[in-house]
C-alpha cells in the first residue's frame, strides 16, 4: 500500500525557517514526479513545488520562489521541502504528493497525497 507522511512542521517565527520531509512507501520511487502542495482552513489547495524523477527539474510556485526548496534523496525514498524567510501567509498544512511518470509538475493532478504536516507562522 502507498504512504506519504509528512514530519517537520511546527510553529516558527516571520523569518524563520524549516525543512519538511516526506517518506514514501510502496511505490518506485525513482518513477514518481514529487511535489508539495499547501491548504490553509477552508481554503483550496495550492501547487508550492515538485521535483522530477531524478531530481534534475524543479518547478515553483512564483510566491515561493527565492524562499522554498525542494529536493530529493531516491536512495532513501523520501523527498524535501526546506523553506526560509517563511511569512505569516505561508501558514497552512503541507502536503506531499506523487505521481507516476514525467509530469511537468505545476498543477495538482497526482495519484497520491499524505496526510500533511502542519506550517504555522507567527507575526
Amino acid at each position: 500500500q502507498v504512504q506519504l507522511v509528512e514530519s517537520g512542521g511546527g510553529l516558527v517565527q516571520a523569518g524563520g525557517s524549516l525543512r519538511l520531509s516526506c517518506a514514501a512507501s510502496g511505490i518506485s520511487f525513482s518513477s514518481y514526479t514529487m511535489a508539495w502542495s499547501r491548504q490553509a482552513p477552508g481554503k483550496g489547495r495550492e501547487f508550492v513545488a515538485a521535483i522530477s524523477w531524478s531530481g534534475g527539474s524543479t518547478w515553483y510556485a512564483d510566491f515561493v520562489k527565492g524562499r522554498f526548496t525542494i529536493s530529493r534523496d531516491n536512495g532513501k525514498n523520501t523527498v524535501y521541502l526546506e523553506m526560509n524567510s517563511l511569512k505569516p501567509e505561508d501558514t497552512a498544512g503541507y502536503h506531499c504528493a506523487a505521481r507516476r511518470g514525467a509530469y511537468s509538475g505545476m498543477g495538482l493532478n497526482y495519484d497520491y497525497w499524505g496526510q500533511g504536516t502542519q506550517v504555522t507562522v507567527s507575526s
